[in-house]
């Protein structure tokens, strides 16, 4: 059965769509962006502060959704830098709240401006 997930400790959907939905025990998430929820405004600062606030958009969520607090059981991500040259600070800070033996990743693509901040995360 499916269920929609949402809470204010995540940055609220802009459209329509939901922060994540749960189906037979699986959980996809938006994709998300450096947004301060507490603020409505994107992180300023490094792409590793960036990194950090997606993390913890994407923990609320999980949380919100009964799924724990351990982020390595997700099993995609698919993450959107502004520019290559940041990726070594990204993952840094990427494998620290992922785990050293998180899910399947697609990373290093450069994206042209359109996406808020530094950084985008899709996962599930």
């Amino acid at each position: 059965m499916k269920r929609v997930i949402f809470t204010n400790n995540a940055p609220a959907p802009i459209g329509p769509y939901s922060q994540a939905i749960e189906n037979n025990g699986m959980l996809f998430i938006s994709g998300q962006v450096p947004i301060d929820p507490a603020t409505g405004k994107i992180v300023e600062g490094s792409i590793a502060e960036q990194t950090r606030q997606v993390m913890e958009n994407i923990r609320a969520i999980v949380n919100a959704a009964n799924f724990g607090n351990d982020l390595s059981k997700i099993l995609k991500c698919t993450i959107y830098l502004s520019d290559m040259s940041l990726f070594g600070a990204m993952n840094e800070v990427y494998g620290t709240a992922i785990g050293c033996f998180g899910g399947n990743r697609s990373s290093g693509d450069e994206v042209d401006g359109s996406v808020s901040g530094e950084f985008f995360l899709e996962s599930g």
